[in-house]
């Protein structure tokens, strides 16, 4: 019975290293065929704007946009750079946008003294944005462009 049972695990494996093989085969880089080149140039770093106006969103519930550059910000469990100029204590001495109420409630809607633990990491939602062209068209119109104001 053994020798059957290990026969059974051995094709097993044969057959899933052939299909992955045969998979890898098939699938393509984001770049195309295109071979890395060692010697090709990286592109230019995207230029980031100083402080700045807020930037308009392009579609509806959009994070608002960082408009300068956020280099060498320390984000973490410690210490949160953002909040040196962002937060209600510090935003009018700076002349910032204050952080969203929103970011003072947990999950279930409870008013919190400080930054929600889930809010707390700026980065997952607001990025800076740079000189860089659209990857695709956008027609978002706000909701006064539909109706006509």
């Amino acid at each position: 019975m053994k020798p059957k049972k290990y026969l059974i695990i051995l094709a097993t494996i044969v057959g899933v290293s052939f299909t992955l093989q045969s998979s890898a085969t098939e699938m393509s880089s984001l770049r195309g065929p295109v071979e890395i080149d060692q010697d090709t140039k990286a592109p230019d770093m995207k230029k980031y704007p100083k402080d700045g106006e807020p930037i308009v969103r392009d579609y509806v519930q959009q994070p608002p946009l960082v408009p300068h550059s956020i280099d060498r910000y320390k984000i973490n469990l410690k210490s949160n750079k953002c909040l040196s100029c962002h937060s209600w204590k510090n935003y009018r001495q700076y002349d910032a946008t204050k952080i969203s109420q929103t970011h003072f409630e947990d999950r279930d809607a409870n008013v919190l003294a400080n930054v929600s633990a889930r809010r707390y990491f700026c980065t997952q939602c607001h990025v800076p944005q740079a000189n860089a062209k659209p990857l695709v068209e956008n027609e978002f119109k706000p909701v006064t462009a539909i109706s006509g104001e």
